[in-house]
């Protein structure tokens, strides 16, 4: 599995560290929301709702990195609008493996 990175944001930020360090708080202050939103819709069958969490989600996947998870959100989140679930395992170890992350930048 890919491991999760913030090389796009240094680069983003170049030489400037308040932006670096105001993007990365942002990060940190979204995901765990968006992820707990997603995770409710999943656990209720809002396969619809799902769909749009993964959507905002799979945008953080890029920022932090990861290309391969970006891949898979995207094929999910179609998955997900035509009602099938089969990738949900797979998706939150990728949740997971950001939240553990983020907790260390």
């Amino acid at each position: 599995m890919e491991t999760p990175n913030i090389n796009y944001i240094n680069e983003l930020a170049g030489n400037d560290e308040p932006f670096k360090n105001k993007f990365i708080e942002i990060l940190k202050m979204e995901f765990p929301e968006e992820k707990l939103e997603y995770l409710n819709n999943i656990n209720n069958n809002r396969t619809e709702a799902g769909s749009q969490n993964v959507h905002k989600l799979k945008h953080k996947f890029n920022i932090l990195g990861l290309e391969e998870s970006y891949r898979l959100a995207v094929i999910f989140e179609e998955e997900l609008r035509l009602g099938n679930d089969r990738l949900k395992n797979e998706f939150v170890k990728i949740l997971d493996k950001i939240e553990d992350y983020l907790k260390t930048i």
